[in-house]
């Protein structure tokens, strides 16, 4: 009996899927980073990076799912924090 080789989805982690795990980190990173300093000019590129993470790579969705969420909240903190200390938004 012979095995078809392409009908085993491969468990192979790719170059493709290790780039998307660390843009989906990095924007995590971004978020956090935002709610303390600017957030319109930090939180904006790192719900860009968590979206290219999340079309990169169907390993991880995850992290992709992850990172957004953190985007998405701590774009609505790190607004209302800068509105309601009077803080610059950017």
């Amino acid at each position: 009996m012979s095995v078809d080789a392409r009908a085993e989805p491969s468990a192979r982690w790719t170059a493709t899927d290790t780039v998307a795990g660390l843009l989906a980190a990095v924007s995590i990173f971004t978020s956090v980073l935002g709610l303390a300093y600017r957030p319109v000019r930090l939180i904006p590129v790192a719900i860009l990076l968590a979206f290219i993470a999340a079309r990169m790579s169907g390993r991880q969705p995850r992290l992709a799912g992850l990172a957004i969420a953190v985007a998405v909240i701590c774009w609505t903190l790190g607004m209302t924090i800068a509105v309601v200390t009077e803080n610059p938004l950017y």
